[in-house]
């Protein structure tokens, strides 16, 4: 059969999809069935050259609720079928569901999402038989290059014939929803009224059933058939308003959800405050009493003032940077290792024991057990969720985006302000930011810039890894400055449109 060839690094140049800090995405539009194909199987050629891959082995498939995903999958399936293994569609479910599932059964897994970004645009995320696809790994695969038959798509990169869904297997959902309810002790949620903000995220209904079982009062909330984009990170004001509401309304204590693919968690308090991400990681790492918390620079730096942790280390942002640190946290000897990131995910890189029952290591961004942790927590200590944050010390972090903002651009700006030179480069953030923020104290580049004044303020200017927006966090000693010197550098980036 007459076959031609693709590059991934064409598609990458051609069509912008591409490897972001956690997979690959694009909008839908540029990824037509021909680039998803390529893409996989070229997954495929990188594990088999590994040696990770035997013709006929399982390869698991699950995705998000958007209304691309389904047209998508089906052309991952048509690889998957073309190079020889066998598809297993574990059907919609949450990221880490189908990440937990390839850890236990040791077969590589392909997850249609878009996570949290717009509804225009959907990804891929691909983890091997011993988790997440590292920057390493992303390397092998953007290298590939991959035979098609020829005539397999139409003029606009389509399958010609809508391929049939393969039937459900609901194994995955049940060995993730088991992972917590046979570990945690039954009904220890009891007397706790839960509610679960369902909008589009794909765990929905399996979250709540896992908070009923463990005796938990819940209540279903803003369920929707339509995709929102929830961003933990950046929070609609419409979900900041549903949640002080139904906190009144129901007298809750607390309201969970994730965003759409549930890997970042969302918690709230009593009076329906959402917790920021980085603030809940250092609750959740402080409940499971870990010696080592990996975290990127961006999270706020209350995890090294709390003095809860023996050892903590920053790194660049994306989970594959985070399970790096922790893999280099397990070498130094930490006995539990742990890591999170400013959007909440959080990964659990050793095992975590309680007496004679564990919890097996899941290194990827999970939502589920950052509940737990949280409510148990406020259980043990007999404290409301705002008391327990109340305990931290008081740094605040804040954070949002420039939509349609694209990656050189922001690039580009980053890179006027890191030279190299450092006092040139001083200068030239003071410019920016002095009569604002004072004179700057530290320039930190690990991950776009990160700026540390003399009055103890943070300013961390990055490009998203995943959609064209520029995002800026804040950090400082009070939560409305924080808001607000927020809202001052959205007014400055707005100007180097």
């Amino acid at each position: 059969m007459e076959k031609n060839k693709i590059y991934i690094e064409d598609i990458i140049e051609q069509r912008a999809v591409q490897f972001g800090t956690s997979g690959v995405r694009g909008l839908v539009t540029d990824m037509n069935d021909e680039v998803c194909y390529a893409y996989t199987a070229a997954f495929i050629q990188y594990m088999e050259e590994t040696g990770e891959l035997d013709s006929g082995d399982v390869i698991a498939i699950g995705g998000d609720l958007r209304p691309s995903t389904d047209r998508i999958t089906g052309a991952v399936v048509k690889a998957i079928t073309d190079r020889g293994y066998v598809p297993l569609n574990c059907g919609s479910i949450p990221t880490p569901a189908l990440a937990n599932y390839g850890l236990v059964k040791e077969v590589p897994t392909v997850m249609v999402t878009g996570s949290h970004i717009p509804v225009e645009r959907n990804g891929i995320k691909y983890t091997k038989k011993n988790g997440e696809i590292l920057k390493d790994d992303e390397a092998g695969i953007r290298r590939q290059r991959v035979v098609l038959p020829k005539g397999l798509f139409d003029t606009r990169g389509m399958l010609p014939e809508i391929t049939e869904p393969l039937a459900g297997d609901d194994e995955a959902a049940d060995l993730y929803a088991e992972r917590y309810i046979r570990f945690f002790q039954k009904n220890c949620f009891v007397g706790k009224r839960l509610g679960v903000y369902q909008h589009s995220a794909v765990g929905r209904d399996l979250m709540a059933a896992i908070y009923s079982r463990l005796g938990a009062d819940v209540e279903l909330l803003g369920f929707s058939d339509t995709f929102i984009p929830v961003d933990t990170e950046a929070m609609r004001q419409e979900d900041m308003e549903l949640a002080r509401r139904w906190s009144s309304e129901y007298h809750f204590d607390a309201i969970v959800s994730t965003d759409g693919d549930g890997d970042r968690p969302l918690i709230s308090d009593e009076n329906g405050k959402w917790l920021r991400g980085d603030i809940a990681g250092i609750l959740c790492a402080g409940y499971l009493d870990a010696d080592a918390v990996v975290a990127p620079v961006s999270c706020n730096t209350a995890l090294e003032r709390s003095g809860l942790f023996h050892h903590v280390f920053r790194t660049r942002i994306g989970s594959p940077y985070v399970i790096e640190g922790m893999r280099h946290a397990r070498e130094t000897g930490a006995r539990l290792v742990v890591g999170y990131e400013a959007n909440g995910g959080f990964l659990l890189g050793s095992d975590f024991n309680d007496g004679e029952k564990i919890l097996q290591a899941l290194p990827t961004r999970d939502a589920i057990i950052l509940h737990i942790a949280i409510l148990l927590l406020s259980i043990e200590k007999s404290k409301t969720i705002s008391e327990l944050v109340a305990e931290l010390p008081e740094r605040y972090t804040y954070s949002n985006r420039l939509k349609e903002f694209t990656g050189e651009k922001s690039a580009e700006i980053i890179a006027e302000c890191s030279t190299g030179d450092e006092a040139t480069d001083r200068e030239t953030v003071e410019q920016i930011f002095g009569r604002h923020f004072g004179k700057v104290l530290d320039l930190d580049t690990t991950d776009g810039l990160r700026i540390t004044f003399d009055t103890d303020e943070i300013v961390h200017l990055r490009p998203s890894g995943n959609a064209p927006e520029f995002r800026c966090y804040t950090e400082a000693a009070e939560e409305k400055r924080a808001e607000t010197m927020n809202n001052i550098c959205m007014d400055i980036m707005e100007t180097w449109r």
